[in-house]
């Protein structure tokens, strides 16, 4: 039983997808998974064990942010055996070329934190990427279901609320699809631990042209994107 999920061992599955809202996380497995039960509600971060085509998942919630995604993806692993997790979230896009409800996938997670500068001692600018059999599997599953997805690299961010917001017009110069605020904590430590990761968006708002998802709109999109990272899990 870990500190911050407190599930009993056996309770949780070895492919686990992880929102970051534990309430997304609650309308994932009463959606989408058969027989979900909920094995943790410690600091209200949800968390179930169900069944995707007869297959165990687990659905995770994370909380916002690197500190909070790197603790429940440690232990998950560590504690509890996970081998595959898949981020499942939304992300502002920086690019002229995504549109609201597009579906990314992440082949690698560029960030601001520090938090993998401390992990090497400030020698060594880690880049965290994505397995490369889940992102090739989520091509594949988009493509069979007819959704198209945007495969390339992300920016991980500290903050939420930026004083330079120039710098994503230089991190779109460079081909950093959009931001986010877990996935970099998240490749990192399945590296350490040798699991499996990879995260997959959708475009819930858009950064340069001020727009956002209605609620309809949102939910449609978040189906497809849950749908790939489901059946990427289980492939």
């Amino acid at each position: 039983m870990s500190v911050h999920i407190g599930a009993e061992q056996g309770q949780i599955a070895e492919r686990v997808l992880m929102p970051g809202d534990p309430l997304r996380a609650k309308w994932i497995a009463e959606t989408f998974l058969e027989d979900a039960v909920c094995y943790t509600q410690v600091r209200g971060m949800l968390g179930f064990t169900g069944r995707w085509k007869g297959v165990e998942v687990s659905v995770q919630g994370s909380g916002m942010g690197m500190p909070s995604a790197a603790i429940y993806t440690h232990e998950l692993i560590t504690e509890y055996g996970a081998r595959t997790l898949i981020r499942v979230g939304s992300c502002g896009a920086l690019t002229d070329e995504l549109r609201l409800g597009d579906v990314v996938a992440a082949i690698g997670s560029a960030t601001d934190s520090n938090m993998n500068r401390v992990r090497f001692d400030g020698l060594i600018d880690y880049a965290p990427v994505a397995d490369f059999g889940l992102l090739r599997t989520a091509v594949d599953v988009a493509a069979g279901r007819g959704t198209p997805i945007t495969v390339g690299p992300i920016l991980a961010a500290d903050a939420f609320y930026t004083d330079r917001p120039d710098l994503y017009d230089s991190l779109a110069d460079y081909g950093i699809l959009a931001v986010e605020m877990e996935s970099a904590a998240l490749y990192t430590i399945a590296a350490r631990h040798r699991a499996r990761a990879l995260t997959v968006l959708t475009v819930s708002d858009h950064i340069k042209r001020g727009e956002k998802l209605g609620a309809q709109e949102r939910e449609q999109g978040f189906t497809r994107m849950v749908e790939i990272g489901l059946d990427t899990a289980i492939a």
